[in-house]
């Protein structure tokens, strides 16, 4: 059974869905872009989904226009990527409740599951190794399986950054709320930069196909 507040979220997003399909949608697409982490620990393994959020923006050209959004307990920025749209979104909760924030704001923008990409650590992979995945199980991650409960839908594409798995078990979940050594963050800048490419190339491919979508700007907070 889903925690209360993804059962709640599950419900705005599908009253949100059956009143914006009514309406006719402006051309251009929209894609909710989120970064997952724990707020108030940056520079760890676990928020490196967070630090390409902060990348993606200052390439954007967007880095100092994030506002805080209550309704979804989250930072908000919104960018331009040629006729596209992209919601880029920080969730203040932790990684565990993360699912709440993601569908709350696909709700308030009237996004479905697949228009939501999110960017995460991944444990399976070294560090320095970026893969998109399309879909698919939680594999073991505690905010995306948030995300899953919460949309109610396994669908959302992934960005998944590698971080490397330790030797030994007992010491996963150090590694993973650890912060990065000084060797690593050597090696952060390339990766942050190739994660921002991947994710770029995706979206304006999936934006040259026929969009719907409802104008943006209506639904930032004041």
């Amino acid at each position: 059974m889903r925690p209360d507040g993804c059962r709640r979220a599950t419900l705005w997003l599908s009253r949100a869905m059956s009143v914006l399909t009514l309406e006719p949608r402006p051309a251009g697409k929209r894609w909710l872009v989120a970064g997952l982490g724990n707020p108030g620990l940056p520079g760890t393994r676990h928020s490196v989904g967070l630090a390409v959020l902060g990348h993606l923006a200052r390439r954007l050209g967007v880095a100092d226009t994030w506002a805080r959004d209550r309704r979804c307990a989250a930072d908000l920025a919104v960018a331009s990527l040629e006729d596209a749209q992209l919601v880029l979104l920080r969730p203040r909760r932790l990684m565990n409740a993360s699912g709440r924030s993601v569908a709350r704001a696909a709700e308030l923008f009237g996004l479905t599951a697949e228009e939501v990409y999110l960017v995460h650590d991944e444990l399976d992979k070294p560090l320095g190794k970026v893969a998109l995945k399309l879909g698919g199980s939680a594999r073991g991650h505690n905010g995306v399986r948030s995300c899953i409960s919460c949309l109610n839908s396994h669908a959302m594409p992934r960005l998944r950054i590698g971080i490397g798995r330790p030797a030994h078990p007992d010491t996963v979940q150090a590694h993973v709320l650890g912060s990065f050594s000084a060797a690593e963050q050597e090696l952060l800048p390339l990766l942050l930069e190739r994660a921002t490419d991947m994710l770029l190339d995706h979206i304006r491919e999936r934006s040259q196909r026929p969009s719907l979508g409802p104008d943006l700007s209506e639904f930032l907070p004041p």
